[in-house]
């Protein structure tokens, strides 16, 4: 059979992908924090017909090896942590995060913690700041939040440090209550889980609680960070996977064509 056939399946298995790709980064265009992901090729181990020569001293010159490649690979998905576009809500538990860091969150103290960049938080009947999973948003001691009336809070606000201010009902201040953030060496390690959550692995790197100020970061209350999905970019990408496809289709059938012509040789 011809190598130009499974350079062509290959090469169409890869725009496949990437498709699935872009098609996920567009179904996600409103979605709170969500980070775009993007497919890399690179190509197969090619064969080799005939290797280098080097050149000899009053002789012939030096030649190049001759290789046949043998089609394409999917080399990486990435998941592109750009900047999202921001979306003023003024509701005081909607946070965003300027800068490169993630919340905690946590069904409870001492539970798995897992990250995110959507701020969409609620407060519940307990008072605790919690995801729309019910995940409680952590201090930066790791710790969930709780802003509780029965401690006599009547109103509280959130600083770009990130210190949580709440006032009793006797007029007192108090800002004891930091929100955690969380920054990796390689945010591009962290799992992606579903519900805009994401997990640490070996290769994200130790994220360590940081205080806002600490991290270079700012947290801004009552703005949401949305996707970071440019459509305009996302069907140029679409344009070109299709004709990618549409490409390597065609390599398989003029294949197929010289196959058929190789096999009608014998009448």
């Amino acid at each position: 059979m011809l190598r130009s056939m499974y350079s062509g399946i290959s090469g169409m298995r890869g725009f496949q992908t990437k498709l699935d790709v872009i098609g996920n980064n567009i179904a996600n265009v409103n979605t709170v924090g969500f980070k775009k992901g993007r497919v890399m090729f690179q190509d197969i181990l090619s064969q080799n017909v005939q290797g280098a020569s080097a050149p000899t001293d009053g002789g012939k010159g030096g030649t190049n090896p001759l290789q046949i490649g043998l089609g394409s690979s999917i080399a990486s998905i990435d998941t592109v942590f750009s900047a999202g576009s921001p979306m003023t809500t003024n509701l005081p538990t909607d946070l965003s995060i300027e800068g490169d860091a993630f919340f905690m969150v946590s069904p409870d103290e001492g539970a798995t913690i897992y990250y995110t960049r959507a701020g969409n938080f609620t407060r519940d009947s307990q008072g605790f700041l919690v995801n729309p999973q019910g995940l409680k948003l952590l201090s930066s001691d790791s710790t969930p939040i709780q802003i509780s009336q029965e401690d006599g809070v009547v109103s509280y606000s959130i600083g770009k440090d990130g210190v949580i201010t709440t006032v009793d009902d006797a007029g007192a201040l108090t800002s004891d209550i930091t929100i955690g953030v969380v920054k990796f060496n390689n945010p591009g390690g962290l799992k992606k889980v579903g519900n805009s959550l994401y997990e640490n692995t070996v290769n994200a790197g130790a994220g360590e609680p940081v205080v806002p100020t600490e991290a270079k970061v700012s947290i801004i209350a009552g703005q949401l960070e949305m996707s970071n999905v440019d459509l305009s970019e996302e069907f140029t990408e679409m344009i070109v996977a299709q004709r990618g496809f549409q490409a390597n289709s065609r390599i398989i059938t003029t294949s197929d064509s010289v196959l058929e012509e190789l096999v009608n040789l014998k009448r």
